[in-house]
């Protein structure tokens, strides 16, 4: 192996453990220098440079996350004995290395690995805490629970990356502002933050899963980002039933992304998938975070009943078997437990395949005027489409073209038109 193999080679091996470790590094570090999240992730980064430095001339560790762990740990300690922080916690840990052996140190770092669990329950309550913008929320949980590049994070979104800097430098000095505490909260207070993490990794999966623009109908590596998370999340509470629904629905949804499209990256409906090419280890994944949820029992949440909508998807192995009956039941009680426009129109294409086109239109015309929906490309193409089962080709028509302008994604763009065109051809049809 050449020396420029050897430095390749290990460069990828310590970009892989950053990802893997970071969150643990950041959330540890940031316990010990009482929540500066910032200072936090700038030593967590420091010792990120020193393996860079060091490891492709001393070789990678045995265990690289664990040597990573210690060199953050120890530029922490050092940090505190220099009194970078309020003097009332240098004397205290300070006081506390001057007087113990070199041994009683290391004994010192041993401690700090107790409670990684809750260590990174921490930091996700606090990257995702209601002071922030949902914007600032997701760019802050993909730099410190997804070991993202600011780089990595502007181009999965779209968006420059100086944007994203601002983002993440105002939302660090937002938390310090606002004087949130680095902490796990307690009852209500708890169960409403937990909601706000369980939104940001669904937002940050949905955008991955449709692509809000760009040239790309998905980008998997977000999905599987968020599904990374959602996992992580759903083993630190093991008895929030919606951690393990949100978990479900992920791992379901991201079953279908190699059948989503073709090889030119044109959509591929999930009516017209090829269900053989859906990743059926992710199903069964899905399905028993599912049946964990229901264990926990009470009333079930949003993200339990959609992922008991993408289960009825799941179990039909051909589209023709879907219990769309079933389906529509769902997004009823889905509306009841969060109500929007969007559940009422999903849950009226539903009943339009339980019931017919015409009972279905019914429906979707009722929301034609809703505020919410009037830029909603997905409201005009489900009325095309279902004027098109209707052989209202015309009217079809001009839906789909609506909804092409609708959408700044540039593959249902593409789409749409296509659909829009066929339907213009079946009035001329028609009309001969």
């Amino acid at each position: 192996m050449t020396a420029t193999d050897n430095l390749t080679r290990t460069r990828r091996t310590i970009d892989a453990v950053w990802r893997m470790e970071s969150a643990k590094i950041v959330a540890v570090l940031a316990r010990m220098l009482s929540g500066d999240i910032g200072l936090a992730e700038e030593l967590a980064q420091d010792a990120l440079v020193t393996a860079l430095e060091q490891w492709p001339d001393k070789g990678i560790p045995d265990n690289p996350g664990a040597w990573l762990m210690a060199a953050a740990k120890n530029r922490a300690i050092d940090r505190l004995r220099h009194g970078k922080l309020t003097e009332e916690k240098h004397a205290e840990i300070a006081r506390e290395l001057d007087e113990q052996q070199e041994t009683r140190a290391d004994d010192l770092l041993a401690a700090l690995d107790d409670d990684i669990g809750d260590d990174l329950l921490r930091l996700m309550f606090t990257a995702c805490h209601p002071v922030l913008s949902p914007e600032a929320r997701v760019a802050l949980t993909l730099r410190l629970l997804g070991g993202l590049t600011t780089e990595e994070i502007a181009r999965a979104f779209l968006v420059p990356e100086p944007t994203i800097a601002q983002r993440i430098v105002r939302a660090k000095r937002t938390l310090s502002e606002a004087n949130v505490a680095f902490e796990l909260p307690r009852g209500e207070d708890r169960t409403a933050r937990l909601a706000s993490v369980l939104d940001v990794i669904y937002l940050v999966f949905n955008e991955g899963y449709a692509a809000t623009a760009g040239e790309d109908w998905m980008r998997p590596a977000l999905c599987e980002e968020a599904l990374r998370l959602g996992r992580v999340l759903a083993e630190l509470a093991p008895f929030d039933a919606e951690a393990h629904g949100l978990v479900a629905l992920m791992e379901i949804q991201a079953s279908r992304l190699h059948a989503r499209t073709h090889r030119d990256g044109t959509p591929i409906l999930l009516l017209e998938q090829n269900r053989a090419h859906w990743d059926w280890l992710l199903v069964e994944r899905g399905l028993k975070a599912l049946a964990r949820a229901e264990k926990l029992g009470g009333d079930r949440g949003s993200y339990q009943l959609q992922a008991a909508i993408a289960a009825c998807h799941a179990r039909a192995r051909v589209a023709a078997d879907t219990d769309w009956v079933r389906i529509a039941t769902l997004y009823a009680e889905l509306a009841q437990a969060a109500p929007s426009p969007i559940v009422e129109l999903n849950g009226a294409v539903a009943i339009a395949m339980a019931f017919g086109p015409a009972v279905g239109l019914d429906l979707v015309d009722r929301l034609v005027e809703e505020p919410a929906l009037r830029t909603y490309h997905f409201l005009p193409a489900v009325r095309g489409n279902l004027l098109e089962k209707l052989g209202r080709f015309d009217e079809a028509r001009a839906e789909f073209e609506r909804a092409a302008t609708l959408t700044r994604n540039a593959r249902e763009q593409s789409l749409m038109r296509a659909r829009a065109e066929r339907c213009g051809a079946l009035a001329t049809h028609a009309v001969q």
